[in-house]
């Protein structure tokens, strides 16, 4: 790359540069946040960037900070907010260049105030709200915030909830505009009159991940005999403890390995003959011997206690899961998540 001004690079040039500029560690660091693709592309772009004058490399962090730093005031406060710290701090034609440029290339999520915000405050406000309205909100939440949230309304609301999140599909900016003025919080960008993606079977399955035992079964069972396809292509894409007999030995035997003695005796109190012997079929005599004498030990104990350790293994199975390490069948299918 020759020495140039920036307006004539391209962004992944711009990229280029500044990777170049913050040195190899750091840019090792930031290519561990990239996807592999993204990776590759800006690895060709370096390996052909030439000649980079200090002026312009100089004006393309210039460029990068100030887009970090708009960046950082949409998410405090909206695309007017930054506008009016912007002039504030650079003038007005300034500021519209840098606004223009962000927007155009970024698109801002919704309900940024919200993820920002503690579960439990969030549940206050939205817990009386239309099902259909929790829902929306939920689809722009992070899990573990859309989870604690499903987890604390009444059993009757959360199927309805988690029904109508699975069955969203695209929201329309006006009604997102006013879901977010219910909540009496800015837009954190809206841009376009095109509907937005929220929601789905994948949102679904990643909030009941997060909820109690209790919750997920409850909500599960209860969409199989109200929207029994809708509650299979969930299940398809879940995997719960009573699942564990889907695992092969090989499998099981690393997920064993994996999961805490005092786990296995308490997950085991209520799980079906069927899991519990494909547990013990893949421990060696002296371990399953140890493990029936901790369960008999143990005694009678909290439900919620039994459902906390089967929360814990099902984690880890997922961990395997998505890491490659193990592979799951589901509906006579293998399938490895890597």
């Amino acid at each position: 790359m020759q020495a140039t001004s920036p307006r004539h690079l391209t962004g992944r040039q711009k990229a280029a540069v500044l990777l170049i500029a913050m040195g190899q560690e750091h840019s090792s660091r930031l290519f561990q946040h990239l996807e592999e693709d993204e990776v590759e592309q800006l690895t060709y772009e370096i390996a052909n960037t030439r000649n980079v004058d200090a002026e312009t490399r100089d004006l393309v962090i210039q460029e990068f900070a100030e887009l970090a730093l708009a960046q950082e005031y949409i998410s405090r406060g909206g695309i007017d907010y930054a506008r009016q710290v912007l002039e504030n701090a650079f003038g007005p034609e300034r500021a519209r260049t840098v606004i223009e440029r962000l927007t155009a290339s970024l698109r801002v999520r919704p309900f940024d105030f919200a993820r920002r915000a503690n579960p439990s405050q969030l549940f206050d406000f939205i817990r009386k709200e239309h099902p259909q309205t929790i829902a929306v909100i939920m689809a722009y939440l992070t899990p573990e915030q859309a989870g604690t949230i499903l987890s604390a309304l009444p059993p009757e609301r959360q199927v309805e909830v988690a029904q109508r999140l699975a069955t969203l599909d695209r929201i329309s900016p006006e009604v997102l505009h006013e879901i977010e003025h219910a909540l009496e919080e800015r837009l954190s960008g809206l841009v376009g009159d095109e509907s937005l993606a929220a929601g789905g079977i994948d949102a679904a399955v990643a909030v009941l991940t997060k909820v109690d035992r209790s919750t997920e079964k409850r909500i599960l069972e209860t969409l199989e005999q109200t929207e029994p396809e809708l509650a299979e292509e969930i299940r398809s894409k879940m995997f719960v403890f009573e699942d564990l007999f889907l695992l092969d030995d090989r499998a099981m035997q690393r997920v064993i390995r994996e999961v805490q003695s005092s786990d296995w005796a308490l997950a085991l109190k209520t799980a079906s003959e069927e899991v519990s012997q494909r547990v013990f079929r893949n421990m060696s005599k002296r371990a399953g011997e140890m493990l029936r004498e901790e369960m008999e030990y143990l005694g009678p104990v909290r439900l919620r206690d039994v459902e906390e350790a089967q929360q814990r293994i099902v984690a880890m199975v997922r961990q395997l899961e998505e890491a490659g390490e193990i592979v799951v069948s589901r509906g006579g299918e293998d399938q490895v998540v890597v």
